[in-house]
């Protein structure tokens, strides 16, 4: 394994010399495609327990579609499927975007993660405590602001936890970028694999690096939840 690091700890981490791969590289997906799925999950959330049905409707047969059907099937028919198309081929935009893996990738995870992120939200909104509906009525709230000041404030406190373990589970998701060519931790331990035939140690400094990013997660999330959570803890008396 020594021999393995000192060849290819670059590779692992950061760059293979060229292009930004391994540890750099998942993190820059995972980054990515949280971000835009959080973007847009907040207000798909407000649609998607919205009482009128055309609101609510097609924010449903999405998430539906997106948690319906394996992440790795989605990445194929956005970097396979779509190019395969006419009507991509003969947009310029639409053709030099699809011609990329990478933006493949990041469109796939990032509606992927928003579809389960929207009914995270969703689900939390739903539980929101009638009383502090009530009293924001009291005070005359229009609802827009009702749900500026009070519904998605307090939407994003309490599904803190669960979001958390859906950026987790979306790190593990990237180990399926390597289906569309981009160089994240996996792709990295499989050239190194092909190149050496150490497959425990390739494959164990990837398990490694991806327990770490997890465990940094984790704590991440538990230091947020201690801050903006504090006030659901049992008060000592």
């Amino acid at each position: 394994m020594i021999e393995i690091l000192q060849e290819y700890w670059q590779a692992y981490l950061w760059s293979d010399g060229y292009k930004l791969t391994g540890l750099a590289m998942t993190m820059w997906l995972l980054v990515l495609s949280v971000a835009i799925g959080f973007v847009m999950s907040v207000p798909l959330a407000v649609a998607r327990v919205s009482k009128n049905s055309i609101i609510r409707g097609p924010v449903w047969f999405y998430t539906y579609v997106f948690r319906g059907t394996p992440l790795y099937i989605q990445l194929l028919v956005f970097y396979s499927g779509m190019y395969s198309l006419d009507l991509v081929r003969e947009q310029p935009l639409l053709d030099m975007f699809f011609r990329q893996g990478f933006n493949c990738v990041v469109l796939a995870f990032a509606l992927n993660t928003c579809a389960y992120t929207t009914e995270i939200f969703a689900g939390v909104i739903k539980s929101t405590p009638y009383g502090e509906i009530e009293a924001a009525r009291a005070y005359g709230m229009s609802s827009f602001t009702l749900y500026r000041r009070i519904i998605i404030p307090s939407m994003l406190r309490r599904a803190l936890p669960y979001y958390g373990n859906e950026v987790i589970l979306m790190l593990h998701a990237t180990t399926v970028a390597f289906t569309a060519t981009v160089p994240d931790i996996l792709k990295v331990a499989r050239d190194v694999n092909s190149a050496t035939y150490a497959s425990f140690e390739a494959f164990g400094i990837a398990a490694a690096l991806y327990a770490a990013i997890a465990f940094a997660l984790v704590w991440l999330f538990r230091r947020c939840e201690l801050r903006w959570l504090a006030f659901m803890k049992p008060q000592a008396h």
